[in-house]
């Protein structure tokens, strides 16, 4: 009998307490469950936007830039403070002692007993400092041009002062479009390889470039024309990618398809929109 009276006779907190636990206690597995359908379903689907991997491609200064008529006045200015502050070097003070002893020399009085040793040595200060000058004359500084059209938009090898960056022309639609080299993503690979194979993809297989980071520099999105509208794609989302050109070798480049181009001159090849947005992460170097 003290069973069933136990049963019976159950404090009134634990009834209650269990009875809440049950309404209030959240189905987890079966919500999992439907998130992960979801998820399934939702990967399953095609995407409307064409995935792109593109390279900001840069070629960074060679020589360095030509300084302003400002710069180069004050440039000469600080030489000439630097010059009247300086104390004389050991050289110097050598030629002041010669030139004091040839003016001795020729004077009537002049006695070369009161001489030090010094006076029999047969190469002066002047001697060497005329050997010295001659060794630079001998020198030839490498040419800050390598002689190309500087307005020959296809040769890597102009304005070495300045950054320039890879374009090309694509065929968006009807349009032929000056974009930075893009190539749609693959499945099984990274965005930052597609941008490397948008690269290889260029001619010239000399094109060696490194790449800064695996993440994104910038993102754009873009509609295709009603025309190339296929079932199911509205249009392209671009990734961008930075990098840098490893060699300056001259890439042979066709003049029509390929221009490298500084920041400046972008605004003449690329779209307003696509300007915009490729403007926010290219800097001048």
């Amino acid at each position: 009998m003290a069973a069933p009276f136990s049963r019976l006779c159950r404090p009134l907190w634990r009834i209650t307490t269990t009875s809440t636990l049950n309404k209030g206690v959240r189905n987890v597995s079966s919500s999992r469950q439907q998130w992960s359908a979801q998820n399934v379903k939702t990967a399953g689907a095609a995407s409307p936007w064409a995935l792109n991997g593109a390279v900001c491609l840069q070629r960074l200064p060679v020589v360095s830039e030509d300084g302003s008529p400002i710069e180069e006045e004050f440039m000469e200015l600080m030489h000439l403070m630097e010059f009247e502050r300086s104390l004389l070097s050991d050289h110097e003070l050598r030629l002041l002692e010669d030139a004091a002893r040839m003016s001795r020399k020729q004077e009537g009085d002049y006695d070369s007993d009161e001489e030090d040793y010094r006076d029999n040595e047969i190469v002066t200060a002047q001697d060497l400092e005329d050997i010295w000058e001659q060794k630079p004359k001998q020198f030839q500084p490498a040419p800050r041009s390598q002689g190309v059209d500087e307005k020959d938009m296809s040769s890597s090898e102009r304005c070495l002062a300045d950054s320039l960056i890879l374009l090309v022309k694509k065929d968006v639609g009807s349009q032929k479009l000056w974009l930075l080299p893009q190539i749609q993503w693959q499945t099984g690979e990274t965005l930052r390889q597609t941008a490397e194979r948008a690269l290889a993809s260029l001619p010239g297989a000399d094109k060696k470039a490194t790449f800064l980071g695996n993440a994104p520099c910038g993102y754009y999105k873009y509609k295709y024309p009603k025309v190339i509208q296929k079932e199911g794609s509205v249009g392209a989302k671009v990734f961008f990618f930075k990098a840098v050109l490893s060699s300056h070798k001259h890439l042979p480049l066709e003049k029509n398809s390929f221009a490298w181009v500084k920041k400046e001159e972008l605004q003449d090849f690329l779209k307003p929109e696509y300007l915009k947005q490729v403007r926010r992460f290219i800097m001048a170097l």
